[in-house]
């Protein structure tokens, strides 16, 4: 297994436990590889009572990106209490792009990796 490809089962790894985090009953990933990128999407219900924990997502998910960190941080993916903000972060600078779209209590994702 190649890096990248360890990177990508640390985003998912981190998105699932977010969601158990959240009380989720349903937690749907889907991984998509292309030539130059992977997407992965995630769709996934939450406890309303956790919705505040939902509020600053795409700003944690879309924060600057920092390859240099990324290089040197990616393995902790996974590795911290659920939901935690740093968590989050680390997954956004591993990201290019995240589209987040809250629902009720139904959330869909689609975060997107150049490779």
């Amino acid at each position: 297994m190649t890096h990248e490809e360890k990177k990508t089962a640390k985003i998912v790894e981190e998105m699932t436990m977010f969601f158990f985090a959240l009380e989720a009953t349903y937690i749907d990933t889907r991984i998509e590889r292309r030539k130059d990128q992977v997407v992965i999407r995630v769709e996934a219900d939450f406890d309303p009572s956790y919705s505040d924990k939902l509020s600053h997502l795409d700003h944690y998910l879309n924060g600057q990106k920092n390859d240099g960190m990324e290089d040197i941080y990616w393995e902790l993916a996974g590795s911290g209490d659920p939901g935690e903000t740093s968590q989050l972060l680390l997954v956004g600078m591993m990201i290019d792009q995240a589209n987040i779209d809250i629902q009720d209590s139904c959330v869909k994702m689609c975060l997107t990796r150049n490779l």
